[in-house]
Order: structure tokens, then sequence, then C-alpha cells
């Protein structure tokens, strides 16, 4: 059987911790040299390279990152047991770590992680967003619990994952209350020749709209195109265009851009997605996710 070497194992977290050998040498009160023997042979033992060169500082490799966040609940986990021993309540939150598509409504996004933070005990977010391809890359080293996507996981993906529906809804059209009253009357025929606002065509929601103003035999004029689905509202708010929007936000885009609605378009979803590495979600933050979406947010 191998074992894991747990000192070379803390000398290693020390350093991707401090960012340097010589800031972990002070800490652990440890000569250089002695500590980086420490983290080589944790690398010649695990077959990998943690580190590599940034600048005059450190980097961690995949691998590292990936070692590193495991070091980190093992060494989290050793402080929350004395702790416990000695009486303390070691108040460690569990965390769910969670990828998110760069293509996500921030609106959606919150909505539907907002469960997690309302459980007892506690749990701690770590959220990072990312292209759903890197972040189904992570996912697959276990740097993720789950990733929230607007697209399942395909076989042209390499990734060992499971798809998780959270659910799906409409779109609505949204405008200041000046391009509303311009082109309400008659929607959606009234948005030929109206001024639109849309996501970049490499999104799936680009594609259908695509697809559906071609069914309406409608040609709106394209004012802009965006890749962040919240600049993209901020320049509706500023009435530059006519944007579209998941309606299960319709009432908190109102409220935050003080747009109105001219019309829901039933033809054009939109759909979410976990995606996990595992069949059935165990964890309690990412199942009370799905839960509360396809019972609350898109059930209701």
């Amino acid at each position: 059987m191998e074992w894991l070497n747990y000192h070379h194992l803390l000398y290693f977290w020390a350093v991707a911790k401090h960012g340097s050998v010589a800031r972990a040498s002070q800490e652990l009160k440890l000569a250089q040299p002695t500590l980086s023997g420490q983290v080589r042979s944790l690398e010649r033992s695990l077959g990998e390279k943690l580190f590599k060169r940034a600048g005059r500082g450190l980097a961690l490799t995949e691998a590292g990152t990936l070692v590193f966040g495991y070091a980190d609940e093992i060494f989290g986990l050793g402080r929350e047991l004395t702790d416990t021993l000695k009486g303390r309540p070691s108040g460690r939150p569990q965390r769910l770590s969670v990828g998110i598509s760069d293509v996500l409504p921030k609106l959606v996004t919150q909505r539907l992680l907002e469960p997690a933070l309302r459980l007892d005990p506690p749990t701690q977010l770590v959220c990072r967003e990312d292209k759903t391809e890197r972040l189904l890359a992570e996912l697959s080293l276990h740097s993720y619990d789950l990733v929230l996507a607007d697209s399942p996981v395909t076989g042209s993906v390499r990734v060992r994952a499971f798809n998780h529906l959270l659910g799906e809804c409409s779109v609505t059209a949204f405008g200041t209350k000046t391009l509303a009253e311009r082109h309400r009357r008659g929607f959606p025929r009234s948005l030929d020749g109206a001024p639109v606002l849309l996501p970049t065509d490499n999104t799936l929601l680009r594609r259908s709209l695509d697809q559906w103003i071609e069914t309406q035999n409608i040609r709106p004029r394209v004012v802009a195109e965006f890749e962040d689905s919240a600049l993209l509202k901020v320049f509706g708010q500023k009435g530059e265009g006519i944007f579209f929007a998941p309606t299960v936000i319709e009432e908190e885009i109102r409220r935050q851009y003080e747009v109105v609605p001219l019309g829901r378009v039933p033809e054009v979803r939109e759909r979410f997605y976990a995606i996990t590495v595992e069949r059935r979600i165990k964890h309690p933050a990412a199942l009370a996710i799905c839960e509360a979406a396809r019972g609350q947010l898109f059930g209701a």
C-alpha cells in the first residue's frame, strides 16, 4: 500500500498558501533548501509537478491545484478535530464549490444558489466563473462539486459527468418605457426595424433567438452584441435597445433595470443544468439547489 507523507503535504500546502518558499519557510521556521527538498520529495512520490514558475514567484500546476484543494480540506479537518477535542465549536461551515458558466444570467444564478445559503448548518459557497468547457475539465479533476450551465454535457465532451436539469422557461422582451410604448403594440411584428441588443452568437440563447426571428419574418436592427449578459442589460437600461431575458426573473429585471416587458416569447426556451461527476447528488447544499429550482423557481 502506498502511504502519503503528510509532513511533505503540509510543507507543500504552506508554500502554496503563502505563495513562495521564502514566506512559507518563515512561517514554518525551516530553512528554504529543506522546505524545497520536502516539496520535491512529494512531487516524486505523486509523480506530478505541483509548481511552475510565474515571473519571480510560483504558481500551481493543474495537478498542484487539485492537491492543494485536498490538502486544504485535510488540514482544515485537522484544525476542526483539535478544536472539538478542546471543547471549542469549530464554526467551520461545509463548503460547496460551484463552477458557473459565464453565459448564465447573474440574476438566475443568484436565485439558483440562494437556497444553499439558507441551510442549517450553514454552507460556504465558493463560486468561480469561466467558459463551460474549462469548467467541465476542472470538474473532472474534482475541483468543483457542481457546474451550472445552460446546456447539458454531450458525447462530444470527453468528460464523464451527469446532467441534472434544474428547469426551463421562456424569454421576455424588455425595453425602457419609451421603447415599450413605441414597439409593444403588435408584438412580435413590432420588432421589425426596432433596435435590439443580442447575446453573442456562441450562446444557445442567441441561436434560438435567431431561429425565432427568422420564423417571424422580421428584421430588427441589431445595435450591439454582448457576451456578458449583465452588461447587455445595462445598455438596455440606458435605452440603447430591446433585450431578451429569462421570464423566470421578469420581476427582478423590471425592478433592477427599470425596464418594462414588451411581450413574452414562449417559442424560445432557456434551460439550466447542474452538472456533476456523480449520478446521484449527495452534497446537502447541491441537493437544496436542485430541489428549490425544480419545486419553486421553475416549478412555479
